[in-house]
């Protein structure tokens, strides 16, 4: 069994549950690390947990029939998914792929539709969740099919700052180029020309191991 504060450090949305409520969701989780390019799951599989990541970078999408890959969102330290496919009770709809070493936290089914059924708080989460989920692949339609490759780049890194789905994340943040092509669909080589547009236009400064974010808004908005 997790520890309540370890729990309140790696899940934003347990920090508002009552007592009893800490205890039934730490006994509910386990964890599990994945080794980079490794599946957590694939598209189609009963995968019967709630998940949120502990550290590392995974990237939520699927590859078509024709073989054509779609990138939804990436998904950093703090973010926490599933809860659609949980509530519904069906398969997975979309692969989730380790981007680089990642450890993840595994909510049993049982726990989470106690939470479900108990938690004023729990519930109010998840209301906050989808919407923003929601939101997001909303989002990343629109931008995939209307924005340049600089765009979608732009778009991919400010959707991973969203308050509600990356919580405590700072404006810093550690991902390699290679990751970012993945995000956003494009090869590493085409990626850093992208990268080095927005750099040179003052919204982000590319560091050792990561990028820091200088105009968030303008990142969010860039294409417009």
């Amino acid at each position: 069994m997790i520890a309540a504060d370890y729990l309140k450090r790696i899940a934003a949305w347990s920090r508002d549950l009552n007592e009893q409520e800490i205890e039934v969701a730490r006994a509910g989780i386990v964890e599990k690390s994945y080794s980079a390019n490794e599946y957590i799951f694939m598209r189609g599989d009963a995968f019967d947990y709630w998940t949120g990541i502990v550290s590392g970078l995974a990237r939520m999408g699927m590859v078509s029939s024709g073989g054509k890959a779609t990138s939804f969102a990436g998904l950093t330290a703090g973010a926490w998914f599933g809860e659609g496919s949980m509530l519904k009770r069906e398969p997975r709809r979309y692969d989730m792929v380790a981007l680089r070493d990642t450890r993840v936290a595994l909510m049993d089914r049982t726990t989470f539709f106690w939470l479900f059924e108990n938690s004023v708080a729990f519930n109010r989460f998840l209301v906050r969740q989808l919407n923003e989920r929601l939101g997001q692949f909303i989002g990343a339609v629109e931008y995939d099919r209307t924005l340049d490759a600089t765009g979608r780049v732009a778009r991919s890194i400010a959707s991973l700052f969203n308050p509600i789905l990356y919580p405590d994340l700072t404006r810093h943040l550690e991902i390699t180029q290679e990751e970012i092509g993945a995000l956003s669909g494009l090869s590493r080589q085409n990626a850093n020309q992208c990268l080095k547009r927005l750099e040179k236009g003052g919204l982000l400064r590319l560091e050792y191991g990561g990028v820091t974010i200088v105009d968030l808004e303008k990142l969010r908005h860039y294409g417009e």
